[in-house]
């Protein structure tokens, strides 16, 4: 069985992630799991579908940063398939770790996208202090500060921080720290 598994940091990537499981079930995977959440938080769709997945199943990701963080975490996700005797597939580039050169791959292309982003990382670094140092970078409107006077209003009614970060579309970290501000 191919089980399938989509992932966007933010919900404004909606198209990305229907884009991936249009593909996944193109494939044919019975069973795809999805989720939007930043790479470095709690995946539990991730968690969900490895569990699901049996002897002798394929898991498939569209990209490797849909999967893992870091080679690191790509190597701890392939050993936990690995224990279950499930093989990955990587559709972009296409890998397959049912062979040893499809594992041989992996670890290369995953180290090779771990070094682009760890570049493309510093170049984003570099550019930053560049535009502040000529006074261009303001950073990103603080759009939950802009949002306060809503913040405590729809807290007043008593709905969930959960809740107002979901209606009014920002972190439940900045629904907090507007709240905690006073």
């Amino acid at each position: 069985m191919l089980v399938g598994y989509a992932r966007t940091s933010t919900i404004e990537q909606a198209a990305g992630l229907e884009a991936q499981v249009r593909d996944l079930e193109a494939l044919g995977c019975e069973q795809v799991f999805t989720e939007q959440t930043s790479s470095v938080g709690p995946r539990k769709k991730l968690d969900e579908a490895i569990a699901y997945c049996r002897k002798g199943d394929t898991f498939v990701v569209t990209k490797f940063d849909r999967l893992a963080r870091s080679v690191s975490h790509l190597g701890q996700i392939v050993e936990r398939l690995k224990e279950k005797g499930v093989a990955l597939r990587v559709l972009d580039p296409a890998i397959d770790t049912s062979s040893a050169t499809g594992e041989l791959v992996l670890n290369l292309m995953g180290s090779i996208a771990q070094f682009e982003r760890q570049m493309m990382l510093e170049r984003q670094r570099e550019g930053i202090a560049k535009a502040k140092a000529d006074g261009k970078y303001k950073g990103r409107k603080p759009t939950a500060r802009a949002k306060a006077d809503e913040i405590k209003a729809l807290s007043a009614q008593g709905i969930s921080l959960s809740e107002i970060a979901r209606r009014l579309e920002i972190g439940k970290a900045s629904v907090h720290r507007v709240l905690a501000s006073g």
